[in-house]
């Protein structure tokens, strides 16, 4: 009961914020998730009223425990020279990462309901602050490759982060405190690519590493001052929220056509972003990581309308929108890959395609928040870890296709997932 207490009051508190809760809340892949699992935030001691100041400094948290996702895109290009891998080895790091970052969404978010989230955060940054350091210091490609899985699984701190704002922040400013967090998230994102590509170009990769894992650990002693202490929302164990994940998956068809779904549509995202730098690195192109880290504000530019679908979704409904996102998709993979070599399509294919899928997603919450409003959070778990395996795997399978066929291999892929998706859509 107090679960879904929780769920109904942040989602009627985004409803005051943004006109259509569900759709305009949030842009970028992990900012849906965050609001999703914000919604069933535990309880807090009794503290003072979340203010400015604490505000700030959890958004400034969030946004840098992003950012780590996103760091190594832009430096595939500098890591396959500096340790003599091929483009189909290399893609191992982003793979990693995401795989990392999706187990641990499946797997550890059951923890901030059963636990205090305040050690869960201050123990997650320590670790992440571990991994980026060794991640600067990695002696070779096998000890990076470590260190993205470790970096993915701790990146979810952005996760305990926002449902904390959530439940710190009083009832009448908590939209607000949200929204402001939820901001940085965003800043986070857009911004990790385009940081990580000119730092790379000023003084190589490993300062990327090094000044994200200082900037992490300047936060800690803040957090760890500014936060009191969380009060668990469930007595239910660890096993019980795990296994109740399974009963969701089989007992609501919505949510596996979602899953699978989006699933193939972020394999075809990734598969793009994951091996842009190679690509750009090649004849064709011969352009460096700040280049590709700069592609990241093209991406932004289809995430940020695609808030737009929200409100054609609740006037055709959500199955419509799905359905013309995969379209969207499929015809931006489907002219990259017949169009000759283009740096300004590349650029069109980047906003198209993001707009996309970002378009299907917001769609595809709206579907699943209306199952059960009672365990959104678990049920947004089971969809979002669903993208991240397809991450891992449009990853694996860009960098694959792009070291055995040329760069239009990758292009390929994006379609063939696509059209898979939209396959999926029309099922009923």
């Amino acid at each position: 009961m107090r679960l879904a207490y929780g769920s109904q009051t942040l989602f009627a508190t985004t409803q005051r914020i943004y006109p259509c809760a569900h759709s305009r809340a949030l842009v970028f892949l992990e900012i849906r998730m965050s609001s999703s699992l914000a919604s069933a935030a535990p309880g807090a001691a009794p503290s003072p009223a979340l203010g400015t100041a604490l505000t700030l400094l959890l958004a400034t948290a969030t946004g840098l425990a992003v950012a780590s996702i996103y760091y190594v895109q832009p430096l595939l290009g500098l890591l396959s020279e500096q340790f003599g891998v091929g483009s189909a080895g290399i893609g191992l790091l982003p793979t990693l990462t995401q795989l990392g970052y999706a187990a641990a969404i499946l797997l550890l978010s059951p923890l901030g309901d059963r636990f205090d989230r305040r050690r869960i955060i201050l123990v997650k940054s320590a670790a992440l602050v571990a991994a980026l350091a060794f991640a600067a210091l990695a002696p070779g490609f096998t000890a990076l490759a470590l260190a993205s899985v470790v970096i993915g699984i701790t990146a979810t701190l952005a996760q305990d982060l926002v449902p904390a704002a959530a439940t710190l922040a009083p009832e009448a400013q908590r939209g607000k405190r949200v929204g402001q967090v939820m901001t940085g998230l965003l800043l986070g994102i857009l911004l990790s690519r385009v940081a990580s590509g000119s730092i790379a170009a000023l003084a190589g990769w490993r300062a990327v590493y090094g000044i994200a894992a200082v900037a992490v650990l300047a936060a800690m002693p803040l957090l760890w001052r500014g936060l009191p202490r969380f009060v668990p929302a469930t007595s239910a164990s660890y096993g019980t929220l795990l296994a109740s994940m399974g009963v969701l998956w089989r007992s609501h068809a919505p949510l596996r056509r979602a899953a699978w779904a989006q699933g193939l549509l972020s394999v075809a995202f990734s598969s793009f972003w994951s091996t842009l730098a190679l690509v750009l690195a090649t004849p064709d192109f011969g352009l460096g990581s700040a280049v590709a880290g700069a592609f990241g504000l093209a991406g932004a530019a289809g995430a940020l309308a695609a808030p737009l679908a929200g409100g054609i979704a609740d006037k055709r409904g959500p199955q419509a929108v799905i359905r013309v996102a995969a379209l969207l998709v499929l015809l931006a993979f489907t002219v990259q890959a017949l169009a000759p070599a283009s740096l300004w399509l590349l650029v069109v294919v980047a906003v198209v395609f993001d707009l996309g899928v970002q378009a299907a997603l917001v769609s595809h919450q709206s579907v699943i928040y209306s199952l059960d409003p009672a365990s959104r959070s678990r049920l947004n778990a089971v969809l979002v870890s669903s993208m991240f395996v397809g991450m891992a795997s449009g990853a694996a399978l860009g960098s694959a296709l792009l070291a055995a066929f040329g760069w239009r291999a990758v292009p390929v892929l994006g379609a063939v997932a696509a059209l898979g998706a939209l396959a999926v859509a029309r099922r009923r």
